[in-house]
């Protein structure tokens, strides 16, 4: 499989029906899906995948599953898609990963991996990070990777308005 991305210690590449219950072990755990208050069914879980792979025709981008270069093993998902954020669509890099992967660094190094990519390849003049007020694990890794709060908007998920940060990153 192609890799799409490097970095120390990880590679990115598409994922496929067969990383299905990897991505279940991630949408299906109450402590990582916090932000989303519940853990995943399996029909929300297939949803995510079939969109994931839709986002990859359609965009040519979206998240890839995230994988140890040493072991092999897949640790979670990252990568870049279109969000819209009032009223305009932004190029967003988002990251799930398994628990037990959680305070290595992994989100850190592939954000500013990915940062890099979008600016330089796609020629990206800014790239985003959507994190619920709440979320700080996922706010502490966008600020790692040299973003800051831009601007904050309420986001309608299952019903409430949650607050939302918007964590941005400009080319220099």
């Amino acid at each position: 499989m192609e890799r799409i991305l490097e970095t120390e210690r990880t590679y990115l590449r598409r994922m496929t029906w067969d990383d299905l219950d990897d991505l279940k072990e991630i949408l299906q755990d109450e402590e990582v899906m916090y932000a989303y208050e519940h853990a995943f069914s399996d029909a929300e879980v297939r949803n995510w995948m079939e969109t994931t792979l839709r986002r990859y025709e359609e965009d040519g981008l979206a998240l890839y599953a995230v994988i140890d270069k040493e072991t092999g093993e897949f640790l979670g998902q990252e990568g870049l898609t279109f969000q819209e954020v009032n009223g305009r669509r932004e190029l967003e890099i988002g990251y799930l990963f398994k628990l037990k992967n959680w305070n290595k660094g992994y989100a850190t190094e592939v954000a500013i991996a990915l940062k890099e990519y979008a600016c330089i390849v796609l020629g990206m003049e800014k790239v985003i990070s959507l994190i619920r007020d709440t979320n700080l694990p996922s706010q502490k890794v966008a600020v790692r990777s040299g973003m800051v709060i831009e601007e904050s908007f309420y986001k309608n998920y299952m019903g409430k308005d949650i607050l939302h940060y918007v964590f941005a990153v400009y080319r220099q």
